[in-house]
């Protein structure tokens, strides 16, 4: 054998053995994290990142705790010990949620909805493979939806809603092949719904409504076969309702109400067997209901109301045995009421308002608890109700109903009812002595009709009645005192009738609730009652057209609403009742028109007391009502000047004070009232210049006339009067009307010195001595 041979066989066993002394030496690694101890951590981390725990839930998440499995709201496989629920719902919770949820590789199920976690989802959910439930529900998350969260194909259930969500649905939607539960509502979501949706045909549930999701309802969605709830109400959806919907026969719920969807409603709904709710009011659909919806014989809702529907209530309505709630108002609606809705015994509620149906009300099914046809065109005389009545509400008011109150009034069925609205009708006669049996009434409206004779006595047994509505009609006489007995009233409107006798003190002493007061318009006299000052919930009060007289109260200041002390205001005056609830409007004169308002009544701060007999000043102490809009207190027989502070009010835009008495110059604090937008003091005994201002200026000479004002607006400048000049004069006349003390000096020394300075020379020298007494002599000669 050669020596390189011997070489070549020396080198190959040397690699032999040194590999075998490398496997047969022990590696030393460092040890690695089992599972338990990756999802110890995981939990630990989440439990950082939670700043508010007020139930003390995770108290038990410890560092000392290795048995994590026993902790609060933490499920464990029995076999691996890891993770695999994870439920914190409605614990108060606040904080971020942890990235470190990615970690929980064996969870199923994350519960963490009705808490007040803010931040973004964390995208590391993306890698829980094995999650099937993901509810974050009633928080307040922000960003967008993860993309990362497709990627957890095995979801079946995702809520995500009432959120602070934005962005768009994630075009990958599609991926959640067994998704049967999808809820992002309650959100700020936008941009089109994905077609890819119409992928998720396990899918029961889609609840996407209140967020502003635009464009077409994608017509995949009717491959949704098993879809049991559509929920795609208040957003900005346009086009129609996609044909073939009447596919989608597991639909139980249909609600795509308050969008912007048009066209006619599809006959195919009347497919739709099960269907048993169905929402399509505040879009613009036309044309007539379809008679084939009568065909949805499970139906318990319907709700088409504002639309623009036309024609007439299907004749086969009574087929929908099963009906509850009917509701067809405000669309254009018209002819009768068909007979049939009488026999649907389980209908509650019946909304057929701002319509033009006509036709006479012989009778109110016993099971409704409400009935709206206001704002329509029935007539005929009112009905009646019989015992075991569950109505809650009556709204008739805007129609033609005629005759007396008594039949509906004097009823045996009335004691369920919380309010009844017969305003703007032709009911005629006096107002039926009955409301002993109203024990339940809350609201009552009888304005604008025929209605003689006086209050009723008996109105003062509503010990829930909170508004009453009477202007507008003929009753006479005067408050009868029974009305203090009504201490839950916060309006009170007695407006335009032929009321007398002087304004009751107890008005303010027990009706301490009272927001409006309005006795406009009637014929009330005698002084304003010192104790209307204990209503410091008062907003608006209006005392104008009447024939009060003496001093305007100077303890309004008391009024705590209009001075700003309470500041707790009700945007709308609103009212809820079990079947509903009823935003209050109220009539009144503001700027010198008479306007309705309705959902910012709780806005308006309103004092009126003109065209009365009030005398004497304007006391300063109106001056505090900082949150005062409009003060009227013209023609009345006010004297004095205008409060200097009137400038404080900045919250006046509505100020009247023409027609008085009232003198001296306009106070300047006027320039400082920027809202100002209705302005007069015409026709006083005012005089001096306007005060400069943008908002001043900016009126016409019809705020002015009828005083000796002057300066802008008005044409006439104001004349400046220059101080005379007595220099001038001085001098003409020798200064007759000055002492010059300069002058006088210097005579005075002359003769001092002239005298003295001959005397001297006279006794000094003697040939001047001689010389003087000739010339004397001299001058006596002659």
């Amino acid at each position: 054998m050669s020596a390189k041979w011997l070489l070549f066989l020396r080198s190959f066993l040397f690699a032999i053995l040194t590999h075998l002394a490398a496997f047969s030496t022990p590696i030393h690694k460092a040890p690695a994290l089992n599972g338990t101890n990756v999802d110890r951590l995981a939990l630990l981390a989440i439990k950082s990142m939670i700043k508010g725990d007020p139930q003390g839930l995770l108290t038990s998440w410890n560092q000392s705790s290795t048995d994590f499995c026993q902790w609060q709201g933490v499920t464990c496989s029995p076999r691996h010990q890891r993770v695999t629920h994870l439920n914190l719902s409605n614990r108060g919770l606040s904080g971020l949620l942890s990235p470190s949820i990615g970690n929980l590789s064996f969870l199923r199920e994350i519960r963490f909805s009705s808490n007040s976690f803010s931040g973004a989802i964390p995208p590391e959910i993306g890698r829980l493979f094995r999650l099937q439930k993901l509810s974050l529900r009633n928080n307040s998350f922000t960003g967008n939806i993860p993309a990362t969260l497709m990627n957890c194909s095995n979801l079946q259930a995702l809520n995500l809603g009432s959120n602070n969500l934005v962005g768009k649905i994630p075009d990958s939607i599609g991926s959640f092949s067994m998704l049967s539960f999808l809820a992002l509502h309650d959100n700020i979501l936008h941009g089109g719904i994905p077609p890819e949706i119409g992928s998720l045909f396990r899918l029961q549930e889609l609840w996407l409504y209140h967020n502003s999701f635009t464009g077409n309802i994608p017509a995949t969605i009717t491959n949704c076969s098993n879809l049991q709830i559509l929920q795609l109400g208040n957003n900005s959806l346009t086009g129609k309702i996609p044909d073939g919907i009447g596919s989608l026969s597991m639909l139980s719920i249909l609600a795509l109400s308050d969008n912007i969807l048009e066209g006619g409603i599809p006959p195919e709904i009347g497919r739709l067997f099960r269907l048993q709710e169905l929402y399509l009011f505040n879009n613009s659909f036309r044309g007539n209901i379809p008679a084939a919806i009568m065909n949805c014989s499970n139906l318990q809702v319907l709700n088409l109301g504002r639309n623009n529907l036309v024609g007439k209530i299907p004749d086969g309505i009574g087929s929908l045995s099963m009906l509850t709630l009917l509701s067809l108002h405000d669309n254009i609606l018209h002819g009768g009421i068909p007979p049939e809705i009488c026999r649907l015994y389980r209908l509650q509620t019946v909304s057929l308002s701002n319509n033009s149906f006509t036709g006479n009300l012989l009778s109110i099914p016993p099971t409704l608890h409400m009935l709206d046809l206001s704002f329509n065109n029935f007539g005929g005389k009112l009905p009646s109700l019989t015992n075991g009545s569950a109505l809650r509400y009556l709204g008739l008011s805007h129609n033609y109903f005629v005759g007396s109150l008594h039949n509906l009034v004097c009823s045996n069925g009335v004691n369920a009812i919380e309010s009844v609205e017969l305003g703007y009708n032709q009911l005629s006669g006096v107002i039926p002595e009955c409301w002993e049996k109203w024990s339940s009434l809350r609201v009552l409206y009888l304005n604008d009709n025929n209605l003689s004779g006086e209050i009723p006595r008996t109105l003062g047994s509503l010990p829930l009645l909170q508004l009453l509505y009477m202007r507008g009609n003929m009753i006479s006489g005067s408050l009868p005192s029974s009305l203090m007995n009504l201490s839950s009233l916060k309006i009170l409107d007695l407006e335009k009738n032929n009321l007398i006798g002087i304004i009751p003190p107890w008005i303010g002493i027990k009706l301490t609730m009272l927001k409006i007061l309005n006795l406009r318009s009637n014929n009330f006299y005698g002084h304003t009652p010192n104790q209307l000052c204990y209503l410091s919930h008062i907003q608006v009060l209006d005392l104008a057209h009447n024939n009060l007289s003496g001093n305007i109260p100077r303890c309004f200041n008391n009024f705590s609403v209009l001075s700003g002390i309470e500041t707790n205001l009700e945007v709308q005056f609103s009212f809820h009742f079990d079947v509903g609830f009823l935003i209050v409007g109220e009539l009144l004169v503001m700027k010198g028109r008479e306007d309705t308002y309705g959902s910012t009544l709780g806005l308006v701060t309103l004092l009126d007391l003109s065209s009365n007999n009030l005398s004497g000043q304007i006391p300063s102490e109106l001056t505090t009502l900082h949150k005062l809009k409009s003060l009227n207190l013209s023609r009345n027989q006010l004297t004095g000047e205008i409060p200097n502070k009137i400038g404080d009010m900045k919250s006046l835009e509505s100020l009247d004070l023409s027609v008085n008495y009232l003198s001296r110059e306009l106070p300047m604090s006027l320039s400082g009232l920027n809202f100002l937008s209705s302005f007069n003091v015409s026709y006083n005994n005012l005089t001096g210049r306007i005060p400069t201002g943008t908002q001043i200026q900016s009126f016409n000479e019809s705020s002015f006339i009828g005083n000796k004002l002057c300066g802008a607006p008005l044409t006439n400048d104001c004349v400046h009067v220059d101080k005379p000049d007595t220099t001038s004069d001085q001098k003409e006349d020798g200064g007759s009307h000055k002492v010059d003390w300069g002058l006088i000096i210097s005579i005075a020394l002359g003769l001092i010195i002239g005298f003295w300075g001959i005397v001297v020379s006279l006794m000094l020298n003697r040939s001047w001595r001689i010389t003087y007494f000739r010339l004397l002599r001299k001058l006596i000669k002659v």
